[in-house]
């Protein structure tokens, strides 16, 4: 008895059910770049690395915008290791007791006070510096992970109206560059296959040029593809609302940056939690009064369940217990390099950062 097969139902642009709304990743992985900045342990900050590359490697999609992490890590590398060579070129004004090696040192003018170029290297300069590169490497690879795990076009549709336009040139930018790297890469093979150059700089040029003008071309449909459907619209708004928006979003903005900056240094810790927050309450009123310009509405839009909820809330954890533990235990958390001492793993801000690898067991894999 023959059974008759059914087409598949094609896909209706709805977002899975499993799938995690994707600005919840992005909390997450900015929640483990602040607690990344609390410390400059290698231990701690090896943890936070290892914890976001784990939860990206369970739940990393086959999409192209994906594919961008191993490009942070890379990125990530080079940043440590360029810190740790401007240390040995440069100097470092760490003091040091420990001679690795002596460079030749290069006589600078009077007014280059301050800088020199080669002389004595210390190890307690270059640790120095691979604290502080390491520090900066985490920031990155957290950055990375949001880039892997939220889709960059759902994110697009949870932006609020008055950053729209903004998000637009975003993702577009974004999408285009595959393309741009697709079709150098097939101009150089067909330039291979005929024999001719694809390198150097008349191989530049020759490939160059087609692919530019391949860009405005798609650049000039996708512009008017745009104006087709009404892209840009706005609506009247009143003057005394513009004003209104403008000033709660400039106040809050900067509210922000204040607040950030008491968070970061100990000088500002009484007022900078409080500055921030309302920073941000401004900045989101301002947001949200502007989006009234915005002629748009919203298709499907992701959920904000249950889930979201618990990935946001791991990263501020592990981001709230780093800055306790600043506070409570700065030696554990930022390793003396004068005088020279192996790194400690703290045992409760290691449990803590633990909290990260919560994503990768409550949010379900998104079907490939």
């Amino acid at each position: 008895m023959a059974v008759a097969r059914t087409a598949p139902r094609a896909s209706s642009g709805r977002p899975p059910r499993t799938a995690l709304h994707p600005g919840a990743w992005w909390l997450w992985a900015v929640s483990l770049g602040v607690a990344a900045t609390r410390t400059t342990n290698p231990l701690l900050l090896s943890l936070l690395i290892s914890a976001s590359a784990y939860v990206v490697a369970a739940h990393r999609s086959p999409a192209p915008w994906a594919r961008s992490y191993p490009a942070f890590v890379r990125l990530a590398l080079a940043v440590l290791v360029v810190r740790v060579l401007f240390a040995v070129a440069l100097g470092s004004p760490i003091p040091g007791t420990h001679t690795l090696l002596t460079l030749p040192e290069v006589p600078l003018p009077h007014w280059a006070q301050g800088i020199r170029l080669g002389g004595r290297v210390t190890a307690e300069a270059v640790v120095f510096a691979v604290y502080d590169g390491l520090k900066l490497a985490t920031l990155l690879v957290c950055v990375g992970a949001a880039n892997a795990l939220a889709s960059p076009t759902r994110l697009l549709k949870s932006l609020p109206g008055a950053l729209y336009e903004t998000g637009v040139a975003v993702v577009v930018a974004l999408t285009f560059a595959p393309h741009l790297v697709a079709d150098v890469r097939r101009l150089r093979a067909a330039r291979r296959l005929r024999g001719r150059p694809d390198r150097g700089v008349r191989g530049l040029l020759q490939v160059g040029l087609p692919v530019l003008e391949g860009a405005l071309e798609r650049s000039v449909a996708l512009a008017a593809a745009m104006e087709a459907r009404g892209y840009g619209r706005t609506a009247e708004v009143p003057a005394r609302v513009r004003r209104t928006t403008a000033a709660l979003t400039l106040g809050g903005l900067l509210g922000v940056c204040a607040g950030t900056y008491g968070l970061l240094t100990a000088a500002g810790g009484t007022y900078g939690l409080p500055v921030l927050l309302a920073g941000v309450a401004a900045a989101l009123t301002g947001l949200r009064l502007g989006g009234r310009r915005s002629l748009r509405t919203r298709y499907r839009p992701d959920p904000w369940g249950a889930r979201a909820w618990l990935v946001t809330g791991s990263g501020a954890a592990v981001a709230g217990l780093l800055t306790l533990a600043s506070v409570r235990d700065p030696r554990g958390l930022h390793p003396g390099v004068v005088p020279l001492v192996a790194p400690t793993l703290p045992l409760w801000p290691a449990v803590a950062v633990l909290l990260a690898l919560l994503p990768a067991f409550v949010v379900p894999r998104e079907p490939s």
